[in-house]
């Protein structure tokens, strides 16, 4: 499955628009990883913890949107979207991560 920002693919020929799909994840951290990343937040450098769950979720999010579009008969998805939401919480941060993009079948 071929995944693109862009809104062609090149040298291949689009037969047909499946439709949008959509794939979630919501990643929640605990109050322990928030005083972890404050600290490396302060003395400076990357807070890794925090970036491999990040990139645990795109990950789910896209797998989850690739099987919808395969569901469609679907073999690529172009216009891909990702989006990252912080929808707060009571012990700490729950973070939606959303993919979106339009389905595609190309010959």
């Amino acid at each position: 499955m071929i995944l693109t920002s862009s809104n062609t693919l090149e040298n291949k020929e689009i037969i047909e628009y499946k439709g949008l799909v959509t794939g979630e994840s919501l990643i929640g951290s605990n109050i322990y990883k928030d005083i972890f990343s404050g600290v490396r937040d302060v003395v400076g450098g990357r807070t890794t913890q925090y970036e491999e769950e990040l990139e645990k979720a795109r990950d789910i999010a896209f797998e989850s949107m690739k099987e919808k579009a395969e569901s469609l008969g679907a073999n690529a998805i172009i216009g891909l979207k990702i989006s990252y939401d912080n929808l707060g919480g009571t012990m700490g941060n729950t973070i939606l991560v959303t993919a979106y993009g339009t389905a595609i079948k190309y010959e």
